[in-house]
């Protein structure tokens, strides 16, 4: 990989955290961070954050709006697919039943996933359509 390249793709992570953290969530780097807020009794949105088009265009957008809905998890978290692999990989372990996927959202209950919005709901969809789905499972788990 030359130097010119990872410049480039330091400047689209970094920009890709910045909008996260600007958004509220908090960064899970580490597999003690993960374990930390998803054992926590309540509720836990993990949004799965990537590189690629549909998490700037659609997902981190609608991330960012959840922030604003009227009933909310307890907490917001993230894990970046492909930069913090270990803390990704063990946030998976909590969300039985699904395969990786990324980018995603877990609902996580008390340690338990409760639902999922997986890559194929999210790619080729409307920020809104994500909205909505995430808007039920508030309604429905927090």
């Amino acid at each position: 990989m030359n130097v010119e390249f990872q410049y480039f793709m330091n400047d689209v992570v970094n920009a890709a955290r910045e909008e996260m953290s600007e958004a509220g969530y908090d960064h899970l780097r580490s597999v003690e961070d993960v374990d930390k807020t998803l054992t926590q009794e309540g509720t836990t949105l993990v949004m799965v954050n990537s590189v690629c088009g549909c998490a700037g265009g659609i997902a981190r957008p609608a991330a960012a709006y959840m922030r604003n809905y009227e009933t909310k998890p307890d907490r917001f978290a993230t894990v970046f697919a492909g930069q913090d692999r270990e803390a990704t990989d063990h946030a998976r372990s909590y969300f039985k039943g699904f395969g990786p996927s990324s980018p995603s959202f877990a609902l996580v209950k008390d340690g338990e996933i409760k639902m999922m919005v997986e890559r194929h709901e999210i790619e080729g969809h409307e920020p809104i359509e994500v909205v909505q789905k995430l808007e039920k499972a508030f309604d429905d788990h927090c």
